[in-house]
C-alpha cells in the first residue's frame, strides 16, 4: 500500500506510543487510503489495549425536566416553563421511573435535566436519595458538569461540598457531557452561557478528587476545526494523566437537523463518515491505555456505522438505553432503545466477543 511517508512514520510510532498533538493533526488531514491505514492501526492498538471483547451495559435515561435557562445553539431539547410540552418531575416521580427501569433489567440510570431556575444541588440530592431508596443496587451515572456547576452555585456551595453531598447520597459517577468542544472561542458561539473550559475541567477533576469517576465526551461537527478537536483530546488526556478518573471516552457527532445553530445557518450539517472514523481512530492513538475504553454511539450513528466504529479503535457500544430524548429532539433517527441481542449480533458479526459490563468496567460478563 502506497502511503504518505509521514503518515506511515506516525502510524509505525503509534503502535507502541501515544502520538503528539502535531502528529494527530496531520492524521486528521489524511485522505484516501491513508485513512484506511489510520483506522487499521487504531484497531491494532485497540486490540493491544482492550483486547477483543466489546462491552455494553443495560441502562436507562431519565430526564427530570426540559425547562432550561441555557442558550445552547445545538440543543433542541430545551423548553421554556410556559411551553405546552415542557415538563418537570419531582424526585419521587423520577424514583418511580427508575424503579421500573431497574425491575426491567437496568443496572445503570443516567439522570439529567435542564438548568431550572428554581432548583439547586439539594434538589439533585433529593433525586439521588429517592432513587436509591427504591432501588439501592442501581448505579447512578448522573448529572453533567454543567448541572453540577450550576446547581452548586444555586445552593451557594463549593464544587467540593456539592459533589461530596451527592456522593454521600448515593451518586456513583458523573457524566462527562457538557464538554462539547473545550475551547472558549468555540463555546462563545455554540453555548455562550455554559461553563467555560476551565470550569468544566474543575468540575471533573474535583469529582475525581472526592472519589467520583466520570466519563469524557467530545461533541464535534458544528463550527469546530481539526485544531479544536485535537486540543480537546489533549485536554482530556492531560486530565487522565493527572487523575486517572475517566472510565471511558465517548465521541458524539453533532446531530444538526432541528438545532437552532443549524437553522440559522451558523453551523455545518454534522459530520461525514470519515470524520467520525478519524475521531475514533485518532483518539485511540492519542490515548493508548491512558483511557482504555472508547465508545461508539449507535444512537448518533445508527447500528451499521457504529459497527464500523468497532473496527476503528472502539471497544464499547454504550448501552441499551431508554428514553434518550436529547439526541431525538435534535433530529437523530436511530431510535432511543435497543435490545441486548441486537448489540450482541453486531459484535459477533465482526468476530469479537460481546460482554455485559457495569459502569466502572469492573464486572464484565461474556455473552
Amino acid at each position: 500500500m502506497n502511503l504518505d511517508k509521514k503518515v506511515k512514520e506516525i502510524l509505525e510510532y503509534s503502535l507502541d506510543n501515544p502520538i503528539s498533538n502535531e502528529d494527530a493533526f496531520y492524521l486528521m488531514k489524511a485522505k484516501e487510503r491513508d485513512i484506511n491505514a489510520i483506522i487499521a492501526t487504531a484497531d491494532i492498538v485497540r486490540e493491544k489495549v482492550a483486547g477483543n471483547v466489546v462491552t455494553f451495559i443495560e441502562n436507562w435515561n431519565i430526564n427530570f425536566t426540559n425547562i432550561c435557562t441555557g442558550t445552547c445553539g445545538f440543543c433542541s431539547f430545551k423548553k421554556n416553563e410556559k411551553d405546552e410540552d415542557s415538563f418537570f418531575l419531582s424526585p419521587e416521580e423520577v424514583a418511580i421511573i427508575g424503579k421500573k427501569a431497574y425491575n426491567n433489567g437496568a443496572k445503570e440510570l443516567c439522570i439529567q435535566g435542564g438548568l431550572h431556575k428554581d432548583i439547586d444541588l439539594f434538589f439533585l440530592e433529593d433525586i439521588v436519595k429517592a432513587v436509591k431508596k427504591e432501588c439501592p443496587d442501581v448505579h447512578l451515572h448522573s448529572f453533567s458538569p454543567m448541572e453540577i456547576y450550576y446547581n452548586c452555585k444555586q445552593a451557594e456551595l463549593t464544587l467540593e461540598e456539592g459533589l461530596k453531598i451527592l456522593k454521600k447520597a448515593g451518586l456513583g459517577t458523573i457524566t462527562g457531557t457538557a464538554a462539547e468542544i473545550l475551547n472558549d472561542d468555540v463555546r462563545k458561539i455554540i453555548c455562550p452561557t455554559k461553563l467555560k473550559t476551565k470550569e468544566w475541567i474543575e468540575v471533573v477533576t474535583t469529582a475525581h478528587e472526592v472519589g467520583l469517576k466520570s466519563t469524557a465526551t467530545i461533541m464535534y461537527g458544528h463550527i469546530d476545526t481539526y485544531e479544536n478537536r485535537i486540543e480537546h483530546l489533549d485536554t482530556i488526556r492531560k486530565i487522565q494523566y493527572e487523575t486517572g478518573g475517566i472510565t471511558e471516552f465517548i465521541p458524539l457527532s453533532f446531530v444538526h437537523p432541528k438545532t437552532p445553530i443549524f437553522k440559522k445557518g451558523k453551523s455545518n450539517p454534522g459530520t461525514t463518515g470519515t470524520e467520525d472514523l478519524k475521531i475514533y481512530a485518532i483518539s485511540r492513538l492519542m490515548f493508548h491505555d491512558a483511557i482504555k475504553n472508547i465508545q461508539t454511539s449507535w444512537v448518533k450513528l445508527g447500528f451499521k456505522f457504529a459497527q464500523i466504529g468497532l473496527i476503528s479503535g472502539c471497544n464499547d457500544l454504550g448501552g441499551t438505553l431508554g428514553e434518550e430524548n436529547i439526541s431525538k429532539s435534535a433530529g437523530a433517527s436511530h431510535g432511543v432503545r435497543t435490545e441486548i441481542k441486537t448489540l450482541e449480533h453486531m459484535v459477533k458479526n465482526i468476530g469479537r466477543t460481546p460482554a455485559l459490563r457495569d459502569t466502572l468496567y469492573e464486572n464484565i460478563n461474556l455473552l
